[in-house]
């Protein structure tokens, strides 16, 4: 999943996220399936971009939604330059064995604007649960 942000011509974040099914550390008999989710962002604008804080919107098979917000990604509060990317892993856990995610990562450019860079809806799914 790739998502292309701009906030007029100086700034363009571009967001990808890949998932993967963590089976050693699930244990579905007791309803719990863990994730992983990589996510790459790329400053592809002029200026110098950091990344504030995040909000992610997780929604269960259940329909039970689970709300995380907070400073930075993974205790850090990346800059990045133009041109640049900052990748970095985190995980979840949920009650069902898929789910949905989405979100958004409120930014600061160089020059003081702040953004919302959307993080549209990803699939937290098993591999075998598709055919």
């Amino acid at each position: 999943m790739s998502n292309d942000f701009n906030v007029g011509a100086s700034n363009t974040v571009q967001i990808s996220v890949a998932t993967r099914y963590i089976e050693e550390q699930s244990l579905p008999e007791q309803h719990k399936y863990v994730y992983s989710y990589t996510v790459s962002i790329c400053n592809q604008g002029i200026e110098e971009v950091q990344l504030l804080s995040r909000y992610w919107h997780i929604t269960d098979a259940n329909d039970k939604v689970q709300e995380v917000q907070g400073i930075g990604v993974v205790g850090e509060q990346p800059t990045i330059a133009p041109g640049e990317d900052y990748t970095y892993t985190s995980g979840t856990v949920m009650a069902t064995p898929t789910g949905l995610m989405k979100g958004y990562y409120t930014m600061k450019s160089a020059s003081g604007l702040q953004f919302d860079a959307e993080i549209p809806v990803f699939a937290l799914v098993q591999p075998h649960a598709l055919h």
